[in-house]
């Protein structure tokens, strides 16, 4: 079956399931994302960043400036993660998914 057929189809069955979880083509709605999840993998792999492009992006989504991560270092340490010349230790990674909220395996 083809990717395009398979996304019509989680399409349509959503339309009749609607958000009843327990209507019997759930099931099939699962298998075929599964489906789907797995070509993307296959077909377009996400490349791993790593933890200093991260910090970068996440600091550009919440508007933060170098000197707004104390828990990091001064501006020059940050300026100097952020650059590739330093690479994150496991206290600053700790600080950082608690600054942020989220999983400490975001910066590793």
């Amino acid at each position: 079956m083809h990717y395009r057929n398979l996304r019509y189809a989680v399409d349509e069955i959503l339309e009749i399931t609607g958000d009843d979880e327990s209507h019997p083509l759930t099931s099939l709605v699962e298998i075929i994302s599964d489906w789907i999840a797995e070509w993307d993998r296959t077909h377009h792999p996400m490349a791993e960043a790593s933890g200093e492009e991260v910090l970068g992006y996440m600091m550009r989504e919440h508007g933060l400036t170098q000197s707004d991560l104390p828990g990091v270092g001064t501006q020059s340490v940050v300026s100097d993660i952020l650059n590739g010349k330093r690479k994150l230790n496991l206290r600053q990674v700790r600080w950082l998914a608690d600054h942020f909220k989220v999983p400490v395996d975001m910066f590793i």
